[in-house]
């Protein structure tokens, strides 16, 4: 069932229709559904940008993204424009060497692997004016609006007597 077409188009419900599909069993080689099964990458960047908790807010001169990057520092998180008005933003933390000191995991609750989220920015976000700053895990993207378009005067027609 597709929840988009109600309205609910969340990560969460997005990415647990990828993995639905991706733990279907495979199809014969002949089989036209086996078209679209989605690949391991999509799978993977799904499960993270749905397990990527992220805030927005919309202020009168710019648009804030607020998104938890725990364990990570700033020359690990990439922040990128794609396509024009795709916001990206991705890191990822790697799990610590565990046979350090002859130590060994005996409880792992903390996240490793893929943090990423996309934003669709809107047409008035001026892509060029994109600032991030990273304080204590949490990472603060802030897009300056474009200026809106000065309102255009009516144009008058001089009438002539003929």
């Amino acid at each position: 069932m597709d929840f988009r077409l109600m309205g609910l188009d969340t990560p969460i419900l997005h990415a647990l229709q990828l993995l639905d599909a991706a733990n279907t069993t495979a199809a014969p080689a002949d089989d036209k559904s086996a078209a679209n099964v989605p690949s391991r990458t999509y799978v993977r960047d799904a499960k993270a940008m749905a397990s990527t908790p992220a805030d927005v807010k919309e202020y009168p001169n710019s648009y804030v993204f607020v998104v938890d990057m725990p364990g990570l520092k700033s020359g690990d998180i990439k922040v990128q424009v794609e396509d024009g008005n795709v916001l990206l933003i991705s890191g990822e933390r790697k799990r610590e060497e565990e046979e350090k000191d002859g130590a060994k995991y005996v409880r792992m609750e903390r996240r490793v692997g893929k943090f990423m989220r996309k934003f669709i920015l809107p047409e008035n976000a001026n892509t060029e004016a994109v600032s991030a700053v990273c304080q204590d895990g949490v990472l603060t993207v802030t897009v300056q609006k474009l200026p809106p378009p000065e309102p255009k005067k009516p144009k008058t027609i001089e009438v002539k007597i003929g």
